[in-house]
């Protein structure tokens, strides 16, 4: 199956069309030419390119992969987690998913999760993975499944060998890595940016090692990859398509698998990151909006474009529709992401905002949690607010929380956008992102939903440095049993709390509408609120 773009009700205009054609940019970018996106962008362009070359520059992976599963399946680890974040996790899980392999991705900083995933130690390899090789959540993980291991009676030397490494060259974590003795250590290309990353070592090593036939992906997008410098190849023709899109007004972008044709799983969850990350900045951006399904609630308002993976058929106009095998959708996006970032006058390689909440959730860390007294509580919720979100509001009505939704919902901009961020376990309140659909099926305006911290790696970006017009629903939740992270003075509950506390004060700084509900009880609070919103 090739990759192809079927697009109703979408007009290039002719303008932006000749533009684009008379300055070459389809050969261009396929040369990696980073005068692309004008002198500001250039310097950072010039390194961030990589990702052109990796469907053939990724081919030495494969055999050692191979001989690597092949090595701990002798020994009986058969049992493969992944802890990593933002563009380290979202490719591998999409690879698995689709391909129907257990991996266990651990992107998260809830000390439930974080104890679930530390089971089974007697068939697990763990995978570490961070670019920078210094991400929080990331390293608190090491700490916790080195104590793990330890605890359970193996040795250092065996506690190294239960680790496999992807971290950038000179990395803090290539040093870790050595020191600790790790099995194996995978050096990704340096001039390939996190969300660019799914054909880097960063996709193929944990998704090789959970079983999934990586060289297939490499074939796929190789197939694309010979077709990029063409003024007619279908990627270019998405990328002028989610661009054009956007500069009319439909700058939000409703993706869903249709789970026909390709049988890709789970795409929504890296495109999202790629799309927010790469475009919300100065003011601007195409926000993506993942759905449940291409009929969910809010798949066709009046500023968004449906685009769905999997099928050649679209709906009703506007939509578009991508077909194509996982290996070249990844390629293929990437390489429309870059072109809509010309069109839109972005460079969609830098990340400005993304550090601020992770620089707030330090500086909590160091001096404590701030003192946040509910307005009030109701049933198994306490409700906070800033931003003016809750001016006027009787929380004292017997229907407090759904007053206070409500308000939430009544402070959405025109033409703007609601994010629900919940920092809880995805695994044990999965049924938390009911609310995204329940909040949809309320309001004409876009309704995302984001599991925290690993939202932080991804639309975090947008949230900050994209269009100033979001309202935002944090929710957090009581923590049963914590879990320390050795040798750091703060608990996983304790990372986890600091880290919204910090993106509460990124998004009150700008003065953004925002609803914090804290759930006494995890079940009881999310029950309270999907019936509110009934």
């Amino acid at each position: 199956m090739s990759f192809e773009v079927h697009v109703e009700g979408i007009e290039v205009p002719d303008d932006v069309r000749s533009r684009l054609t008379a300055d070459d940019v389809a050969a261009r970018l396929a040369r990696k030419d980073a005068t692309l996106w004008g002198p500001e962008a250039e310097s950072e362009a010039a390194i961030r390119l990589g990702w052109l070359d990796l469907p053939t520059s990724s081919r030495s992976l494969v055999e050692q992969l191979a001989q690597l599963r092949e090595q701990l399946q002798a020994e009986g680890l058969d049992r493969v987690v992944l802890c990593g974040m933002g563009g380290s996790s979202l490719a591998p899980e999409v690879i698995c998913r689709t391909a129907g392999v257990p991996l266990v991705v651990l992107d998260t900083t809830d000390p439930g999760q974080v104890a679930a995933a530390m089971t089974d130690l007697e068939r697990t390899v763990v995978v570490i993975s961070s670019k920078s090789g210094g991400t929080v959540e990331t390293d608190s993980q090491r700490r916790a499944f080195q104590a793990a291991f330890a605890e359970a009676g193996l040795d250092e030397g065996q506690v190294g060998a239960r680790f496999v490494v992807v971290t950038d060259p000179d990395s803090p974590l290539s040093e870790t890595a050595a020191a600790m003795g790790a099995r194996a250590v995978f050096l990704a290309d340096p001039t390939v940016g996190g969300r660019y990353s799914a054909l880097t070592a960063f996709g193929l090593v944990p998704s090789a090692l959970a079983g999934v036939d990586v060289g297939a992906l490499l074939d796929d997008a190789e197939e694309l990859a010979e077709q990029l410098a063409q003024p007619d190849n279908p990627a270019f023709e998405l990328g002028l398509v989610l661009g054009a899109a956007a500069a009319q007004g439909r700058d939000k972008l409703a993706l869903a698998d249709t789970q026909r044709g390709s049988g890709i799983e789970g795409f929504g969850d890296w495109a999202e990151q790629l799309v927010a990350e790469s475009t919300g900045k100065e003011g601007r951006g195409i926000l993506p909006v993942v759905l449940e399904s291409a009929t969910a609630p809010g798949s066709a308002a009046d500023d968004t474009l449906l685009a769905l993976v999997g099928t050649d058929a679209p709906p009703a106009a506007p939509s578009l529709a991508v077909t194509g095998p996982l290996g070249a959708q990844f390629l293929g996006w990437e390489y429309a992401t870059a072109v809509a970032g010309r069109v839109l006058g972005i460079n969609p390689f830098d990340q400005p905002n993304v550090t601020e909440s992770k620089e707030n959730t330090s500086a909590i860390l160091d001096a404590g949690l701030p003192d946040e007294q509910p307005l009030a509580t109701i049933g198994a919720i306490e409700v906070r607010g800033s931003g003016g979100v809750l001016d006027g509001v009787d929380l004292s009505a017997h229907d407090g929380v759904a007053l206070a939704l409500d308000a939430l919902l009544a402070a959405v901009p025109d033409r703007g956008y609601l994010a629900v961020m919940a920092y809880l376990d995805r695994l044990a309140d999965a049924s938390a992102a009911d609310l995204r659909s329940a909040l949809a099926a309320r309001t004409a305006r876009a309704v995302t939903f984001g599991w925290g911290p690993r939202f932080l790696h991804s639309t975090g970006q947008y949230h900050k440095g994209g269009p100033q017009a979001g309202a935002f629903l944090q929710v957090t939740g009581a923590i049963g049993t914590d879990l320390p992270v050795p040798e750091r003075p703060f608990t996983f509950g304790g990372l986890q709390a600091a880290q919204a506390a910090g993106d509460r004060k990124a998004l009150a700084d700008r003065g953004r509408p925002l609803l914090h509900l804290h759930l006494t009880d995890r079940a009881a609070g999310i029950g309270q609120l999907l019936a509110a919103l009934a």
